[in-house]
């Protein structure tokens, strides 16, 4: 079967089911966009490497990251195999001294590890036939980096700024101040208060 390279070009807020995002996919050479539905932790996850902010502890996708890079193996690509009853499946294709290992992983997983390895993500003509779609307005090229930025913007919770450093809140409220997100820096100014309050 002929593989298909996507691309991320947005992350956003899922209409259909509120509580979770969706992470649009893209054909690199084509017109159709695959919309898979995630949870707010994965989007999360997948912005804050697609931003290289660091956070203070590492979380789970950069823990797993960093476990395959200190046993020296490498992530190659990520492939979505499969749709079965509306569930995305995917494969991380990894190698280790020549030798290749397909890790079956939740879609979001794979994505989130995908950024953080920057290596490209297939999937199957069957896969884009039975879910995507094909937008009518074509975007703008270099608009996919700026509906990016707008998710992390909407992916700033309470919860994902205690996992920041001081210094990447100073930056993070910069970067959303930048952008006019008054909402995100009313959010990230409550978290340094409540740091400063605490010493």
């Amino acid at each position: 079967m002929k593989r298909i390279e996507l691309d991320i070009v947005a992350l956003s807020h899922s209409v259909t089911q509120s509580h979770n995002y969706a992470v649009v996919l893209g054909e690199r050479r084509g017109q159709r966009r695959l919309p898979i539905v995630i949870g707010s932790f994965e989007a999360q996850a997948i912005a804050v490497a697609m931003e290289r902010m660091v956070p203070n502890r590492p979380l789970t996708h950069d823990l797993f990251k960093n476990t395959l890079d200190t046993f020296s193996i490498e992530l190659r690509e990520v492939v979505i195999n499969n749709l079965l009853d509306g569930i995305f499946y995917a494969r991380l294709v990894c190698v280790k001294n020549g030798e290749v290992f397909e890790i079956d992983s939740r879609t979001s997983d794979a994505i989130a590890m995908a950024v953080r390895f920057d290596c490209p993500i297939y999937t199957y003509d069957f896969i884009l036939e039975a879910a995507g779609v094909v937008l009518e307005d074509q975007e703008e090229e270099g608009s996919s980096i700026s509906t990016v930025q707008q998710a992390s913007q909407q992916v700033v919770d309470t919860t994902a700024l205690e996992t920041y450093s001081l210094d990447a809140l100073q930056r993070r409220l910069q970067e959303v101040l930048d952008q006019e997100d008054y909402e995100s820096a009313a959010k990230i100014r409550d978290e340094l208060k409540r740091r400063e309050q605490k010493q």
